[in-house]
C-alpha cells in the first residue's frame, strides 16, 4: 500500500503539474491568441493570468484543508484532479482574441481561478496523503517521488511543445495547434483519478476517525493554537526559494530565454531544450538528496541548498544571458543541482510540522500564502522590473534574496528526521 500511495501520489503530481506547468511553457502563444498581442503588453496580461491562479490558492486551500481534514484525503484528492484537468482543456478551447474580444482574456483568468483553486489543495493533500502512508526512517524518500512527478510533468511538457513546435513550425504552433497541449489535460487526468480513486484512505486518518478524534473545525482549531500558527508561519517563509527555485527557473525560463535575450538567441524550441535539461538534471537529484535528508536530518540538507543557491545564482545566470545555448545549459543544471535539495525536503519539513487532525488545513493555508508572496507574482514581476531596469540579471537577484530567507528561516525549524507523525 505504501508502494501504492507512493505511485499515486506521483503520477497524481505529474497530471496536476503538467496542467499548471505548460501555461507558463506557452505564454507568449497565449499572448498572441488570447491577448491579442504578441509584445510586452500582451506578455504581462497573460503573466496577470499566471498571477491570479495564485491568488485563487489560498481561497482553494482554506476550503479543500477543511474538508479533507474533515472527511479524509482519498475523494477529494481524486476530485481535484477532475478540476484542474478540466479547466486545462477548457484553456485549450478558448475562441481567439479576434474572434470574441475582451471575451477570451476573461475567460482565461476564470479557468486559471478554477486551476488555482484546485491546486491550493491539491500540494498540501498530495505531500500528507504519501507522507501518512509512508515509514518513519524512508518518509522524505517517499515522498519526494511527488516532486519528482512535478517536474517529469515539466520535462513532458516542455518535450511535447518542442515537438510539436518542430513537426508543425512555428506559423501553425502561433496559429492552432498551442491548443494541443492543453488539450492533452483530458486523458492524462482520467488516469490520474482512475488511479486515485482506487486507493484506500490513509492509516493515520483512518485512525482518528476511529477513535472518533476527528476535528470537528480543524481551521478553527490550526488558526487558534500558538503552536500551529508559528508553524503556518514557518510554512509560509521556508520555502521562499521554491518561488524563484521552481517557477522561474523551470516555468518561466523559456519565456525568460526567448523574450529577454532576444529571438536571434533562442527559439523557442531551443529554449524548451534548455529548461529540459535542467529537469533532467533535479530529477536525477531529488530521490538523492531526499535519502541523504532521511539519513543526516532534513536542516542540513535544506540549509545547503540554501547557501548553494544563494552562491551560484549570479554567476549561472551570468551565463544563462551569454544567449550561448551550451553556456545556458550549464547555468540551468547548476542551478537545478544547488536547487534539488531544497525541492527533496521542504515539502517533508511542512507536512511533519503539524498533527494529522490539522494537517491538510494548516499545511495548505501556510503554503498556498507563501506561493503567493514568492511564486505567483514572479513570472509579472520578473518581466515588469527586466523591461523596466533592462537588466536581464533580476531573476538571480530574486533567487539569492529567496534563498537568505530560506536560510534564515532554517534555523527555526525543528529537525523531525525519523520522527513518528502526530496524530493531535
Amino acid at each position: 500500500m505504501v508502494r501504492k500511495a507512493t505511485v499515486a501520489g506521483a503520477i497524481g503530481s505529474f497530471v496536476e503539474w503538467y496542467d499548471y506547468g505548460i501555461y507558463g511553457l506557452l505564454v507568449t502563444y497565449l499572448a498572441v491568441n488570447i491577448m491579442g498581442d504578441a509584445g510586452a503588453g500582451g506578455l504581462f496580461l497573460t503573466n496577470v493570468g499566471f498571477l491570479v491562479s495564485f491568488l485563487a490558492r489560498p481561497f482553494g486551500s482554506v476550503i479543500c484543508g477543511y474538508l479533507g481534514d474533515r472527511l479524509g484525503r482519498k475523494k477529494l484528492l481524486a476530485t481535484l484532479l477532475v478540476l484542474i484537468s478540466g479547466a486545462t482543456a477548457a484553456l485549450g478551447l478558448i475562441p481567439a482574441h479576434a474572434a470574441i474580444g475582451v471575451g477570451a482574456p476573461i475567460l482565461l483568468v476564470l479557468l486559471r481561478v478554477l486551476q488555482g483553486f484546485s491546486a491550493g489543495g491539491e500540494v498540501a493533500g498530495a505531500m500528507s496523503f504519501v507522507g501518512e502512508y509512508a515509514p518513519d526512517a524512508r518518509r522524505n524518500f517517499m515522498m519526494s517521488f511527488i516532486a519528482v512527478g512535478s517536474f517529469v510533468a515539466l520535462m513532458f511538457g516542455s518535450a511535447f511543445s518542442a515537438v510539436l513546435i518542430t513537426a508543425l513550425g512555428v506559423d501553425a504552433m502561433t496559429s492552432w495547434a498551442w491548443r494541443v497541449p492543453f488539450l492533452l489535460a483530458v486523458p492524462l487526468g482520467y488516469v490520474g483519478f482512475y488511479i486515485r480513486s482506487k486507493l484506500e484512505e490513509t492509516p493515520h486518518f483512518t485512525a482518528l476517525r476511529e477513535q472518533r478524534t476527528v476535528a470537528h473545525n480543524p481551521l478553527r482549531e490550526a488558526l487558534t493554537s500558538r503552536r500551529h500558527l508559528k508553524a503556518i508561519a514557518l510554512t509560509i517563509f521556508l520555502p521562499a526559494l521554491n518561488g524563484p527555485g521552481y517557477y522561474l527557473l523551470f516555468v518561466y525560463m523559456p519565456t525568460y530565454l526567448k523574450t529577454s535575450l532576444g529571438d536571434h538567441n533562442f527559439s523557442m524550441v531551443r529554449a524548451l531544450m534548455v529548461t529540459a535539461c535542467s529537469l533532467v538534471a533535479i530529477v536525477i537529484c531529488i530521490p538523492l538528496m531526499a535519502r541523504l535528508s532521511d539519513r543526516i536530518g532534513r536542516k542540513p540538507v535544506l540549509a545547503f541548498s540554501a547557501i548553494a543557491m544563494a552562491v551560484v545564482s549570479y554567476p549561472m545566470f551570468l551565463l544563462i544571458t551569454t544567449g550561448r545555448f551550451g553556456l545556458a545549459c550549464i547555468g540551468t543544471v547548476v542551478l537545478a543541482v544547488a536547487f534539488s535539495g531544497h525541492a527533496a525536503v521542504v515539502h517533508t519539513v511542512l507536512a511533519e510540522m503539524f498533527p494529522t487532525s490539522v494537517r491538510y488545513s494548516a499545511y495548505s493555508i501556510g503554503f498556498s500564502l507563501s506561493t503567493v508572496v514568492f511564486g505567483g507574482s514572479a513570472p509579472l514581476v520578473m518581466t515588469d522590473l527586466i523591461e523596466s531596469t533592462g537588466s536581464n540579471l533580476i531573476p538571480a537577484f530574486a533567487s539569492i534574496i529567496t534563498a537568505v530567507i530560506t536560510l534564515v528561516s532554517v534555523a527555526f525549524v525543528r529537525e523531525t528526521k525519523g520522527q513518528p507523525l502526530a496524530s493531535h
